[in-house]
């Protein structure tokens, strides 16, 4: 067990006394573990307000409808626009096609996003987490439906602390019963995602849907509910670790959602045609705090806690006019002109190129050009050959040496292909696939959007080699000359 700390009248700390946890008489303990409080964040408007709304709107509009626009990508293709097909292991996304050996290309995907990141933080601080993070995203949606069916901050806060009556219990109900309907529709979006759309929605009704689709939408639907309906600003505080990155990302430069101090202090209430002087425009009206989601004060600076919403502006902005003082008591300013100002200096214009800027602009400029280069330069066939798991070489009674290789073909095109057969770097040689009677007449052929696999039986004259066998290639080529080839080893005896 932990030791208990105390607190005395005067505010001295200690600890508390041996031979048991009773603090002596006129001693307070400090409770070290404290209970949530619920935050009752108010309705604001203004254009920080209004630009979350239809970002909000934007970005659930993408992930519910994407799954049901269509592609056409030929006959036998999945015609969905974007799609996870572990069946036919593939990722489409529109006019992209990605196979499974090429999965660096999520990995570049992944990393772009990731150092992306880092560069609008840099800049601009939480941009992220205070508009397009889906925590942020379904809180927001799940605040609205909670302030149809409760009301207001004022509201929800009276009806929290009245006794469980009828209206209480329908309301509570009802928002509830809305908020598992949103949690379910996003389970229920993201299997689409993975499954033919239409197929998947229609069989899900009936029990003929896979049984991962009913997992995942219901895992999905528990933990959406959960997050954005019961936890909220605890999944940003306490599970979320980004704030804890972001503290290494940002600096005195970098532009952010700030309290102006150097203007507002010192703060307190004002009455009307009251002198403004020797004060600060900061009229102490808690309207920056109630409509904070995080429940945190501004006026206290960085905190971990702060998403970079907002939306304190947009209520601060509306208190500044009411007051007749100017807007922007809480604004985007950066630590830098704020310690400028409150010492009487000019303050610096804002430089988003900056060294740490700079560093994750190339890096992310570079991993795209990458990317860009093995997109545009990708080829429509993959052809490798490896020696089979079988003895090094076979010497046939005749005295001729005989390899055994597997070859496979990946035709990323959608029409068929058929390649004639040739080695290169032995004279003398043949070739033999197996379970291919006339391999001279019929060529190897791999339907589109195919892998094939063969196995071919190379033999050599034995004088043709050197010690040890030889560098071969195997060639493949199509009926409009176009050639693609493999190196490999033909081993033979010591000689």
């Amino acid at each position: 067990m932990g030791s208990t700390t105390l607190i005395d009248k005067r505010g001295k700390r200690g600890p508390a006394p041996a031979g048991g946890d009773t603090p002596p008489e006129g001693e307070e303990p400090v409770v070290l573990y404290e209970k949530r409080k619920q935050v009752y964040p108010k309705l604001v408007s203004g254009p920080f307000r209004t630009l979350k709304w239809a970002l909000l709107i934007l970005t659930l509009g993408v992930y519910y409808a994407l799954p049901w626009f269509r592609w056409d990508r030929g006959v036998g293709l999945p015609d969905q626009a974007v799609l996870a097909d572990f069946e036919g292991g593939k990722f489409y996304f529109f006019f992209l096609e990605i196979w499974p050996q090429e999965v660096y290309y999520i990995t570049g995907l992944l990393i772009l996003a990731a150092i992306g990141l880092f560069l609008v933080t840099a800049v601009f601080g939480r941009v992220w987490c205070g508009y397009f993070c889906p925590q942020t995203v379904w809180t927001d949606l799940f605040i609205v439906v909670e302030r149809f069916f409760e009301g207001d901050r004022n509201a929800r806060m009276m009806r929290d602390r009245a006794p469980m009556s009828v209206d209480k219990l329908w309301r509570k109900g009802a928002k509830h019963a809305v908020w598992l309907l949103v949690a379910f529709l996003t389970g229920g979006a993201f299997i689409l995602y993975w499954h033919d759309a239409p197929t998947v929605a229609e069989s899900f009704f009936t029990g003929q849907a896979p049984a991962t689709a009913y997992a995942f939408a219901a895992v999905l639907t528990a933990t959406t509910y959960a997050l954005a309906g019961t936890m909220r600003e605890q999944v940003c505080t306490y599970m979320c670790p980004w704030p804890r990155i972001q503290g290494a990302l940002v600096d005195k430069n970098t532009m952010a959602v700030t309290y102006r101090s150097d203007r507002g202090e010192p703060r307190g209430p004002h009455k009307k045609n009251e002198s403004w002087e020797g004060r600060g425009d900061c009229v102490d009206c808690q309207q920056c705090v109630v409509v904070c989601p995080m429940g945190i004060d501004i006026r206290n600076g960085a905190q971990l806690e702060c998403i970079q919403c907002a939306l304190c502006i947009d209520a601060c902005d509306a208190v500044m006019k009411k007051v007749g003082r100017p807007k922007g008591l809480i604004a985007y300013d950066t630590d830098d002109n704020v310690a400028l100002r409150s010492v009487g200096e000019k303050e610096r214009a804002f430089r988003p190129i900056r060294a740490r800027t700079t560093l994750y602009l190339v890096v992310f400029l570079l991993t795209a050009g990458l990317m860009v280069f093995g997109l545009s330069t990708r080829t429509s066939l993959e052809f490798s050959a490896l020696k089979d798991r079988s003895l090094p070489f076979v010497q046939l009674s005749t005295g001729e040496i005989r390899n055994t290789y597997a070859l496979k073909l990946v035709n990323k095109q959608r029409d068929a292909r058929t390649f004639s057969l040739s080695i290169e770097g032995i004279s003398g040689a043949t070739m033999e696939v197996i379970g291919e009677s006339d391999l001279a007449a019929h060529g190897l052929h791999i339907e589109p959007n195919a892998v094939e696999s063969y196995r071919v039986l190379v033999t050599a004259p034995a004088d043709s080699l050197k010690s040890g066998g030889a560098d071969i290639r195997i060639v493949l080529t199509d009926a409009e000359g176009a050639r693609v080839s493999a190196a490999t080893r033909f081993s033979g005896p010591e000689n």
